[in-house]
């Protein structure tokens, strides 16, 4: 037995019924886990959630599976491991995260950690590996994307991306908004917005969505897999029907955590053009996330975008009054909504890699630490 062998466990994760169960001290371990790694990576808080708010997100799901592991070392937990296999008909692409503790980098738990992850993906049917990286700003040498926007440093996480036969395929802009001092700007282009989108009106909700509006926003989510620029990715067009919104809508009511979904309604078909959605959990001092935003191909050129973002942001004063900030993510080529957020003062923080491996029968390798939404 070889010493990573003898020192290793990779566990599967338990998902308890409740985080008060005798058997949720896995989860809470990987939670209080997850949150360093976060707080490595970025320097700062903003993504920490507690394990009753991330429940929900693990719970089994029709829509996808979810394999999850903790990356145990000489007895204590260092890391997480995570593969999600999508449902979607004729899918054949799995996302995943190796997650570690910077202490524990070079002791080769990565490489235990992906050879599982590639195993457990082959098993169920799929061979296209793809996973985000969150790539901090540092000198030195730089990778460029094949988008031909944007580029990031050949850090820790893309070295051995690169090494184990990943392609970096687009760069997301993970971008802040400072709330305290942006109410004018947003106000004065929610004014001129509102004058361009003559013939639709704002409709905003809470989840859950109410029934009226359920049918609309199913398809609009379901355009997000299709309308996003996605670069090289294999994206698979999600199919969204009420019972998925449901579920959708339910992790984030159980979990305790608001999710404002703001839309422009074409006022003559009544149909739902353009949506956008902000989240932030129970503690309304923390930071708020933007989640989607879509403005649907045949209702674009009317200033929808700007009018769903600012519409959004003026009722968040309302909900979320103390929060300080937002933060969002964007392709660097999605012109079009970088140039909203860039008008309506987002700033850039980091940027995010979206790498991709195709599987042929000899592979087997490692990857550095990434990050797959769990919300």
């Amino acid at each position: 037995m070889n010493d990573i062998t003898a020192r290793l466990e990779l566990r599967p994760l338990r998902i308890p019924e409740r985080i008060d169960a005798p058997d949720a001290a896995d989860f809470c371990e990987m939670v209080r886990v997850r949150n360093l790694v976060y707080r490595e990576i970025t320097g700062g808080d903003d993504d920490t959630a507690r394990p009753d708010e991330l429940l929900p997100h693990y719970r089994p799901s029709p829509d996808e599976t979810r394999f999850s592991w903790l990356a145990v070392w000489d007895g204590r937990v260092v890391g997480r491991v995570g593969l999600d296999i999508p449902h979607e008909a004729g899918s054949d692409s799995a996302y995943w995260l190796i997650e570690l503790l910077r202490e524990v980098r070079g002791l080769g738990i990565g490489s235990q950690a992906h050879a599982l992850v590639e195993r457990t993906a082959r098993d169920h049917g799929r061979h296209v590996l793809q996973t985000y990286a969150e790539h901090p700003d540092e000198p030195g040498d730089r990778l460029a994307a094949p988008t031909g926007y944007g580029d990031i440093p050949r850090d820790h996480a893309a070295r051995f991306l690169l090494r184990h036969g990943y392609t970096l395929e687009q760069i997301n802009r993970k971008s802040v908004l400072d709330l305290t001092d942006s109410a004018t700007v947003v106000d004065d282009h929610l004014a001129r917005a509102t004058v361009a989108a003559a013939g639709y009106r704002v409709v905003r909700w809470t989840a859950p969505t109410p029934p009226e509006f359920v049918e609309g926003y199913a398809w609009l989510k379901s355009r997000m897999s299709t309308d996003a620029p996605a670069a090289g990715l294999e994206v698979d067009e999600e199919e969204w029907d009420a019972a998925r919104l449901a579920r959708h809508d339910a992790r984030y009511v159980e979990a305790d955590q608001t999710l404002l979904v703001t839309a422009a309604q074409h006022i003559k078909t009544g149909e739902l053009a353009a949506f956008n959605e902000l989240m932030i959990g129970s503690d309304r001092t923390g930071a708020t996330h933007q989640h989607d935003t879509l403005v649907s191909a045949s209702h674009r050129g009317h200033r929808l975008g700007m009018l769903v973002k600012c519409a959004g942001l003026v009722a968040w004063r309302d909900i979320a009054p103390e929060s300080p900030r937002v933060i969002t993510y964007n392709a660097e080529e999605n012109r079009p909504m970088l140039d909203i957020n860039e008008a309506l003062g987002f700033r850039p923080l980091s940027y995010e890699g979206a790498w991709k491996k195709r599987l042929s029968g000899d592979d087997a390798g490692s990857a550095g630490s990434s990050a797959m939404s769990d919300s």
